[in-house]
């Protein structure tokens, strides 16, 4: 059995769980692939199996990789996704970071995780994407997100005009800062911060949430994911800001924009004691009401 193994960043702190996580790889008998950026960080300080390989990019992942495992943050998560892309290779991801909604094992649960992989003791939540579609080459050959799509104004340019279409047909014109397009999997990110819904993982939705809209009656709106939701952009600024997940692109206000759901899914992985509403307790502290 192969597992990739990703993470941004090698910190001191983590030297412990980074060495036990690696025992348990070789214990069970999995053969690590180490992103090279990664590999260079810990080779001189955790003892690695011997038959650890490396990888740099998506095209170093041949068809024996099974498995992602991803040690980090929510951010490093959504950095495994775009390395991933139709592979079908599934991801798990170990929480290193702060909150961790999509990285939703905790370092306590390593042992466990990786037993779970080596038995094929876990559930898999396959979890919809968002592409997107313009006139002009955006985001390399990865023109696709797990959390959301958004456009923005400049840093301090004035607001923005956003006319959105829903196959086609006229929706609204978002006077705002920008506007967010979400999948049921980004509906905990930063559509959550903008005031939009929390939305369960197999809906079969986009949120559309604007970002600081002028307009009072404007509300983030729920739509079904067999839509193309479109954009055509006004803006006193000559450029505007695009963005997938973590990553972004400055154009032209004048681009076309347009975003509908990927053909292909992710696959997350998790332990079967951690189910969405388990996760919104435990993150959102939901429940925890003293008056309970």
């Amino acid at each position: 059995m192969k597992a990739a193994i990703y993470s941004r960043v090698f910190e001191q702190a983590q030297k412990d769980d980074i060495q036990i996580f690696f025992d348990e790889l070789e214990k069970q008998k999995i053969t690590p692939v180490i992103f090279q950026h990664f590999f260079d960080q810990i080779r001189d300080v955790i003892r690695l199996p011997e038959n650890a390989a490396t990888f740099s990019l998506s095209e170093h992942l041949t068809r024996d990789t099974e498995f992602i495992i991803s040690l980090g943050g929510d951010g490093t998560l959504l950095d495994t996704v775009t390395l991933v892309r139709e592979k079908n290779i599934s991801i798990m991801g170990i929480n290193f970071g702060r909150l961790g909604f999509l990285a939703g094992i905790g370092k306590e649960e390593i042992t466990e995780a990786v037993q779970a992989i080596a038995r094929r003791g876990y559930i898999i939540d396959k979890r919809t994407m968002i592409h997107l579609d313009a006139d002009l080459p955006l985001f390399g050959n990865v023109p696709y997100g797990l959390n959301e799509f958004a456009v923005h104004k400049r840093d301090t340019a004035a607001m923005i005009k956003i006319h959105t279409y829903l196959n086609g047909e006229f929706l609204n014109t978002y006077w705002a800062d920008g506007l967010i397009v979400a999948t049921p999997t980004g509906s905990t990110g930063y559509s959550l911060s903008c005031g939009g819904p929390v939305v369960f993982p197999d809906s079969g939705s986009f949120v559309i949430t604007p970002v600081a809209p002028h307009n009072l009656n404007v509300r983030p709106l729920i739509v079904p994911d067999d839509n193309v939701i479109s954009f055509e952009v006004e803006s006193r600024s000559e450029n505007i800001i695009c963005s997938l997940d973590s990553r972004r692109e400055i154009v032209g206000k004048n681009v076309s924009l347009a975003v509908r759901k990927e053909s292909f899914t992710i696959n997350l992985l998790r332990l079967g004691e951690n189910s969405f509403l388990q996760t919104l307790q435990n993150k959102l502290t939901w429940g925890l009401d003293k008056r309970n």
